[in-house]
């Protein structure tokens, strides 16, 4: 038996909190974007999209559902960015103590700071994989450092921050850069993934701003940037890391979906549900490659 009310239509069996393994958090806020609005309806556009895909996976020749996945009810707290934090920090840092593999879906970027700082509380030694199109390295924006221009500045001093994909940034972010280890994506024309993987700890969680992959593939987003990631290369890329890491949990978010056209929508569903794929596939890869 199915329902509309599981992530994909999945059967209840699947879906139930007591079984599954994976836990999706749907966080619809938008409250500090500063071009289009709307992303607070790409949890919902995301869950839509989810429901019309095909379940088996063609690469990994699995059906990941089947280790159950959890819709949470979303984190609909807005009455402020730091409450909602607050809140998103509260309910990931739940799930991730019930042994549940943690996922979210925003709304926008600064969501990515709650479910962030979860992570860092329970995984030791963490690398954040930020796939971004804007470095989002801001103390403060508009008054407030929860705003979505100060995404991952708490990360950059907290740990190990790996960037990817940055093509837009203002010159007050110089300063909270290690450019060491920001790849920008006039220079993903070479051969760059290998090292990205080399400079990450064991324990890796990732949060993907879907403003990341070029418009031509993916325009339904706040702020779009010509000189994107397309879908094979960011895939391999992506595949890397959960073979060769403890990939901890992901977020994704600023899908901004327009009635027009629902490829956005769609490439989010495949990017998230190709996540699991990878996960549940390489879950022990990284583990045997440590033992040989």
């Amino acid at each position: 038996m199915a329902s509309k009310t599981n992530y994909a239509g999945i059967p209840d069996k699947y879906a139930r909190i007591d079984e599954a393994k994976v836990v999706l958090i749907p966080v619809p806020y938008d409250g500090t974007s500063s071009w289009q609005k709307g992303a607070d309806k790409g949890p919902q556009a995301f869950l839509e999209a989810s429901e019309n895909m095909e379940l088996y996976d063609i690469e990994t020749r699995t059906e990941v559902y089947k280790k159950g996945i959890y819709l949470a009810p979303p984190v609909s707290e807005n009455s402020s960015p730091e409450k909602m934090v607050e809140a998103v920090h509260k309910t990931t840092k739940n799930y991730i103590n019930q042994d549940k593999f943690v996922t979210i879906f925003g709304g926008e970027h600064s969501v990515s700071i709650g479910t962030i700082r979860a992570f860092h509380e329970h995984f030791p030694e963490l690398t954040v994989v930020q796939i971004d199109a804007h470095a989002d390295l801001r103390p403060s924006y508009e008054g407030s450092a929860c705003n979505h221009a100060c995404a991952v500045h708490e990360a950059s001093k907290k740990g190990n921050l790996i960037q990817i994909g940055i093509r837009s940034m203002d010159e007050s972010e110089v300063e909270h850069m290690d450019e060491n280890r920001v790849y920008f994506a006039h220079d993903l024309y070479e051969d760059w993934s290998d090292d990205a993987v080399g400079q990450m700890t064991p324990n890796v969680f990732i949060t993907i701003d879907l403003d990341a992959f070029d418009p031509s593939i993916l325009p339904s987003t706040g702020t779009p940037e010509p000189g994107g990631l397309f879908w094979y290369e960011t895939l391999e890329f992506l595949k890397e890391i959960f073979k060769k890491k403890n990939v901890v949990g992901f977020d994704i978010v600023e899908l901004c979906p327009n009635e027009v056209d629902k490829s956005s929508d769609f490439l989010a569903a495949k990017l998230y549900y190709k996540m699991l794929s990878y996960k549940f596939k390489y879950e022990n890869a990284s583990e045997e490659e440590e033992e040989d």
